[in-house]
């Protein structure tokens, strides 16, 4: 049978075309198939299909981009409102106030910043005895009210009489540091000060103690539910997150207390809400 031979240097190479196992060659001798047969290849791709599937998708794309992204929400706006409302009243339901242990570890999760004053609420500070007293400061800073949460000749010993040339509105609560003190028959008064202080943009109150941890982190706390519809635990993170605080165990006690009442009372001013809406539905 006749056979095809290459010159690959000096080396011949003869490989028989009627066997298929010769036509590999040692790679080591540089070798190649001499053939005259064409190897087989794949069959090269169809390109009008190529380009017919390449332009669909792109057109897929395209249409896809387009596509406005419709939901319940962007089609209907007050569905947002709607489902917020609905998912605060369930929260509402299922809230149970913490027992003190659990709230004091929400304290400590809170902020370690503790500098003579910070912001805890837009334009409401908790500060220390340090920042009452410096005249120059608090004029400089812009403050129009004071709290004073420790008032009293034992305690922080200011006053009105303190503030008088100054443009500052002063109000004073006279309690003691004592988890056995009553401090929350002062709750609904300074909430009401500290609430009128901010109905004006331009006003910032100072809500202090000796060391601005405990009676005015209190005060602070009843303010924010009382005014602000939060629950304990919202108005412990809100303040914990700007400033070290930590009332004693007797006020913890009593803000539980407050807390229980007010998340009672907007449970059932839900309650009437909703039977009022459903006997207008009837008629």
């Amino acid at each position: 049978m006749p056979q095809v031979s290459s010159q690959i240097g000096q080396d011949k190479v003869s490989v028989s075309r009627s066997d298929p196992k010769n036509r590999l060659l040692d790679a080591s001798r540089g070798g190649r198939v001499c053939s005259r047969h064409t190897p087989h290849r794949p069959a090269p791709p169809d390109l009008a299909s190529t380009r017919c599937r390449k332009e669909r998708k792109s057109l897929g794309s395209k249409m896809t981009s387009r596509e406005p992204k419709t939901s319940l929400q962007n089609a209907y706006p007050s569905a947002k409102k709607l489902l917020l409302k609905v998912e605060e009243e369930g929260e509402m339901e299922d809230y149970c106030t913490p027992g003190a242990f659990e709230l004091e570890r929400l304290f400590w999760k809170g902020s370690p910043q503790y500098t003579h004053v910070n912001e805890v609420w837009p334009q409401l500070y908790i500060g220390d005895e340090a920042t009452a007293l410096d005249r120059y400061g608090l004029q400089k800073a812009g403050f129009t009210h004071v709290l004073n949460a420790a008032h009293g000749r034992w305690n922080v010993d200011t006053g009105p009489d303190y503030y008088r040339d100054m443009a500052i509105e002063y109000h004073g609560v006279e309690a003691d540091d004592l988890p056995s003190f009553d401090l929350s028959v002062f709750f609904y008064p300074a909430a009401a000060f500290i609430d009128a202080a901010l109905r004006y943009d331009q006003n910032k109150i100072l809500v202090h103690c000796a060391m601005g941890r405990s009676r005015s982190a209190t005060l602070v706390l009843a303010y924010l539910m009382i005014h602000r519809s939060m629950t304990l635990v919202d108005a412990i993170q809100q303040v914990a997150k700007n400033r070290c605080v930590l009332p004693n165990r007797g006020f913890l006690k009593q803000l539980r207390e407050l807390d229980k009442q007010l998340v009672q009372q907007r449970r059932q001013a839900q309650h009437g809400e909703d039977g009022e809406k459903a006997g207008d539905k009837e008629m």
